[in-house]
């Protein structure tokens, strides 16, 4: 009796360690720098050095928090246009990225297993080389004489481009909404298709062997099975690509324009060039709590989906 409570004692202890481990690692570089970077946004800045928010004087501890930076953020269109902008990037990155990764990771799922890992070899083939150089490759390739450049005015894809707005003049593709979603997508698409091929590769095939019995059409069975079935993989695909996204810096400053201006980069302009910390400091704060809204989304789908199962 004593060694079987002696092994359950034991157990516990592990499971405990195996789950408080990941809550350590998320307190340490998750929590804790968000909230050094939530104290500087609150606090006023005297030369190199930050005030305290508790000051003991004269037996009495004050606390004071400097807002003025949140309601600035409120009363001025800019801040407000970037965040706007961020998030319609990073949503039509989103869209673009479903739209192309769904048709690839549906091929990888459905092709012979003996396929299977040279396709998915091929997805995690960018990741081999430096994120900076892959970008800094479009430049070439949409810059003047590129041949992705080339062949879209061969094509007389920039009239296209210049009537929707994507680009400033026909054949100048560089530093426009069209190259920093080109370069977005081209960034992003793996981390799409990789969790929508792993929900697919998983899906029982006798349910569209069933409909497709029961008189539906490929398409029918498509829409009614297939993608109900594989929207946990969509979800998840949509948060990996939305969410860095939304604060993406290099692409915007190696592939943007000035009409492009994304949170990223205002970030960096006001640690680095105008060295004002605390606002710095408030935009990363809205930003991380624009961010939580659809992780906080995702994990209550994810909840209600483990509840209906049986």
């Amino acid at each position: 009796m004593r060694r079987l409570t002696a092994l359950w004692t034991w157990l516990k202890r592990g499971r405990t360690a195996v789950i408080g481990l990941p809550y350590l690692w998320l307190l340490a570089f998750f929590l804790a720098p968000f909230l050094i970077v939530l104290k500087i946004s609150v606090s006023e800045m005297e030369n190199v050095r930050f005030k305290d928010l508790l000051v003991l004087k004269d037996g009495v501890l004050a606390l004071s928090l400097k807002l003025s930076n949140y309601v600035f953020i409120t009363e001025d269109d800019l801040y407000f246009a970037t965040y706007v902008s961020s998030v319609k990037y990073a949503a039509i990155t989103t869209v673009l990225c479903l739209a192309i990764g769904y048709p690839f990771a549906y091929f990888m799922a459905r092709a012979k297993a003996t396929l299977q890992p040279a396709l998915l070899m091929l997805v995690m083939l960018p990741f081999w080389t430096s994120f900076l150089l892959r970008v800094y490759a479009w430049k070439g390739l949409l810059g003047e004489n590129g041949w992705v450049s080339e062949l879209l005015i061969a094509l007389r894809l920039d009239h296209v481009l210049l009537a929707a707005g994507l680009i400033a003049a026909e054949g100048k593709f560089m530093n426009t909404p069209f190259s920093l979603v080109v370069g977005m997508v081209y960034t992003y698409l793996p981390f799409m298709i990789l969790p929508l091929y792993a929900n697919l590769s998983k899906m029982d095939l006798r349910l569209l062997e069933a409909a497709q019995d029961l008189g539906a059409t490929p398409a029918t069975a498509f829409w009614k099975i297939t993608v109900p079935l594989s929207k946990a993989g969509i979800i998840a695909g949509s948060m990996l690509v939305f969410i860095p996204c939304v604060g993406e810096f290099v692409i915007p400053e190696l592939l943007g324009g000035p009409q492009t201006l994304m949170i990223g980069r205002v970030l960096w302009d006001e640690f680095f060039s105008n060295n004002d910390w605390p606002m710095a400091s408030t935009v990363a704060v809205v930003m991380v709590l624009l961010i939580i809204v659809p992780l906080a989304l995702f994990n209550r789908y994810q909840a209600q989906a483990q509840e209906k199962r049986p």
